[in-house]
C-alpha cells in the first residue's frame, strides 16, 4: 500500500472549501481519471474511474466526517482499495489549507507499475492543485453537507 500526502492552500473561507469537498459528484470537474461519482446516501459513494485506459468502479463509505474539520472515507467493495483523509484547516477568514491523505493499493498491473513510477502521487497533486483552482475560480461552493457522521457510527445499506 502507498501513502500519497498533498497540502494546498486555497482562496476561499474554511466552509466554502469543506462544503466543496463534500459535494462528491463534482469530483469529476477536479479529479482526473474520475468520470462519474454517484452519492448513494450520506455515507456512501459509487465511483466510476478510467485511468490508464483501465475503467474501475468501487464503492466508498465516509468513516468519519466533521464539518469545515475533515472527511475520512474507505473503500467497500470493487476494484479499488483505498482509504484516506481530507483536512482543513483555517489560515485566516479568506484561507484555508487543505490536506489530503490517502493510502492505495494498486490492483493490477497497470496501477503497481504507475505506483512505481510515481504516477498516483502526481496524480493527486494534481488533482488538489485542480480543486484548488475549481474553487477559488466558482468563489462559492456548489453546494454543501453539513452533517456530523462519527467513527462507529451504524452505516446502513450501501
Amino acid at each position: 500500500m502507498s501513502t500519497v500526502k498533498e497540502t494546498v492552500e486555497v482562496d476561499v473561507p474554511v466552509h466554502t472549501a469543506y462544503n466543496q469537498w463534500t459535494q462528491f459528484e463534482d469530483f469529476p470537474n477536479f479529479m482526473e481519471g474520475v468520470e462519474e461519482i454517484t452519492q448513494l446516501d450520506d455515507r456512501h459513494n459509487h465511483w466510476t474511474t478510467k485511468i490508464g485506459g483501465v475503467r474501475r468502479e468501487f464503492d466508498t463509505e465516509i468513516i468519519d466526517q466533521l464539518p469545515d474539520e475533515r472527511v475520512t472515507w474507505r473503500t467497500t467493495s470493487g476494484d479499488v482499495g483505498q482509504k484516506g483523509t481530507v483536512r482543513f484547516q483555517r489560515v485566516d477568514d479568506t484561507h484555508t489549507r487543505v490536506e489530503l491523505v490517502m493510502d492505495v493499493e494498486p490492483s493490477g498491473a497497470v496501477e503497481k507499475a504507475a505506483d512505481l513510477l510515481g504516477t498516483i502521487d502526481r496524480r493527486v497533486k494534481g488533482d488538489m492543485k485542480r480543486f484548488k483552482r475549481y474553487i477559488e475560480e466558482r468563489g462559492a461552493e456548489s453546494g454543501a453537507w453539513r452533517g456530523r457522521i462519527k467513527p462507529g457510527d451504524a452505516s446502513g445499506p450501501a
